[in-house]
């Protein structure tokens, strides 16, 4: 039976058209404004990929030493993702956001003043813990503030301003780099993001349904634990961890692939390859389409097979081959990760805050272990040393994959079992 609150919220329909739709005032705001934020958070998280040979050029450094400026970023965000969702609880989705983007495009614009590699990479550690508070509060914000039906439309939105972002972040930097060289290319980012938070914090509507919430540091940690003692979401988690280390190794070491000999490209044109982004945009929508025809593990297969087969192709030193390699492994990681993380959703049935919140911890952590290991396999043994690192972790999602369907088996015959023992013991006793 409702409690009083319930059955007064249900009471009062005119409470409920306070939420923001389409068609109604706040709503196109709302969307501009999480769309900034998404743009601004990943054009500033990924903004060195595209010009870590540029990077090497300058400092003297070798591959995996200069990955650590997408890892140190990456990673500082998977640590931070947990406790700001938390803070989030607190004080409120909007000023969470409004801070770290502050912060992180403050930080930005230090970024291309680094005197050495080693400040370089410190600085991008304090950005991505900063950039930590956006895709903490953003999904909880659109929850509370959006109706029901237009939730999946504005989630969509600001999920393209991430993609979006990742990708021109990259051909900004990538083509002022060319020009003016790669300190011009971060400056140009850290100048963008500047414009987008200014837009953010003057669009973003003031939030009218989150209720703060006392900190239970002690409640928190039970959370986590039983997400973490549940073995389907343990799994979605590694999962995720393992589709991102792909994806962190080859998009952090194809740059240097690429501007070295057969191929030789310019850097503007080496960072326009992240177009193939693009792709990803298209099979992470077609997800949902494909685990209605082939189930949550069968699509979970393919994206398996078609990342495989992107890894094997980009071995060609034919530069179309590696393009469609790339597209390839870009399609197939991203319909992955469609999967795994809208599993995470579906799978918690409370905490679902915290679930989301431990699975982006794995995913970031995955990208930076992918992108540290994939330079430091590209050093020892060039590209076919990152596309080993890659064929390692999607030989751990098939595992993973594989033994959750055994699971799924066993558990099936127990319950099975169970069900006619129960009918045997009921006709013995009529």
């Amino acid at each position: 039976m409702p409690d009083a609150s319930t059955k007064a919220a249900a009471d009062t329909p005119a409470a409920a058209d306070t939420r923001l739709t389409p068609g109604l005032p706040g709503y196109r705001r709302m969307s501009l404004a999480l769309f900034a934020a998404g743009l601004a958070t990943f054009a500033l998280l990924y903004s060195t990929q595209a010009l870590l040979p540029a990077v090497s050029a300058e400092f003297g450094a070798s591959a995996s030493a200069a990955s650590w400026t997408v890892s140190a970023a990456t990673g500082a965000l998977a640590l931070c993702v947990l406790p700001l969702s938390a803070l989030s609880e607190r004080f409120g989705r909007r000023p969470m956001m409004t801070v770290s983007l502050s912060v992180a495009v403050a930080v930005g614009l230090l970024v291309p003043l680094a005197p050495n590699l080693e400040t370089l990479i410190a600085l991008r550690a304090v950005q991505g813990a900063a950039l930590a508070g956006v895709p903490a509060s953003a999904m909880a914000y659109l929850a509370e503030e959006v109706r029901p039906r237009a939730l999946v439309a504005a989630i969509g939105l600001f999920v393209a301003g991430n993609s979006i972002g990742g990708m021109s972040g990259r051909i900004v930097t990538g083509w002022v780099a060319q020009l003016w060289g790669w300190r011009a290319g971060l400056a140009a980012v850290g100048l963008l993001s500047v414009g987008c938070a200014l837009a953010f914090r003057a669009l973003l509507p003031k939030a009218r349904h989150f209720t703060p919430v006392t900190l239970n540091p002690k409640a928190l940690a039970r959370t986590v634990k039983r997400h973490l003692a549940d073995p389907l979401l343990v799994r979605l988690y590694v999962i995720g961890a393992l589709f991102m280390t792909v994806f962190g190794a080859v998009y952090t070491v194809i740059g240097y692939r690429l501007v070295e000999a057969p191929f030789s490209l310019p850097q503007g044109v080496v960072g326009s390859i992240f177009l193939v982004y693009l792709v990803g945009t298209v099979s992470s929508a077609a997800a949902g389409k494909l685990v209605g025809r082939l189930g949550r593990r069968g699509a979970l297969y393919l994206a398996v097979s078609t990342t495989a087969a992107g890894l094997l192709l980009s071995l060609a030193d034919a530069l179309p081959a590696v393009l469609a390699g790339l597209v390839l492994i870009t399609a197939g990681f991203f319909a992955g990760h469609a999967v795994a993380s809208s599993s995470v959703s579906r799978t918690a049935k409370t905490g679902r805050a915290q679930a989301s919140a431990l699975y982006q911890s794995a995913y970031y952590l995955g990208s930076s272990v992918g992108g540290t290991l994939g330079a430091v396999a590209f050093h020892a043994g060039g590209w076919g040393g990152t596309v080993v690192i890659g064929l390692v972790a999607v030989l751990g999602v098939v595992s993973v994959t594989l033994y959750g369907t055994h699971s799924a088996r066993a558990e099936a015959r127990r319950t099975a079992a169970a069900r006619n023992g129960a009918h045997r013991r009921l006709g013995v006793a009529a």
